[in-house]
């Protein structure tokens, strides 16, 4: 089932049926509106990176947006503006605030789900 479905207090949507979506080399981000919310769905392929694929059309080496989200499957490594380095998978959530490089690990596609910070994230719809 796709599309938008809502009536009195409730609704439900789909990311396959986004209010906006900005594809980019090697991946994409999907945003839904939803309950006063922004949510968004980041899928990457094996070899994204931020600073190379988002960053550079951008002009900026580091991503200037906090995201709170969840990962769904593959992993990413995340290097903030003091050097300090994690890697994430399925399962975690994660809070990281703006001043980040972020790549795939491996050769599985990430993907992500973001509660926070999916309304500025991406730079132009495309």
């Amino acid at each position: 089932m796709t599309g938008r479905r809502a009536g009195a207090g409730w609704a439900i949507r789909r990311f396959d049926d986004p209010d906006a979506e900005v594809p980019m080399d090697l991946g994409s981000f999907a945003r839904v509106e939803l309950g006063g919310l922004t949510v968004g769905r980041a899928e990457y392929a094996p070899g994204w990176r931020w600073s190379e694929h988002v960053g550079k059309a951008l002009g900026q080496a580091l991503c200037p947006v906090a995201h709170v989200g969840l990962v769904v499957s593959g992993r990413n490594r995340v290097v903030m503006a003091d050097g300090t380095e994690f890697e994430m998978g399925p399962g975690d959530l994660f809070d990281i605030g703006p001043g980040h490089d972020s790549m795939v690990v491996g050769d599985e596609p990430y993907v992500s789900l973001h509660f926070l910070g999916a309304a500025e994230y991406g730079g132009e719809d495309r």
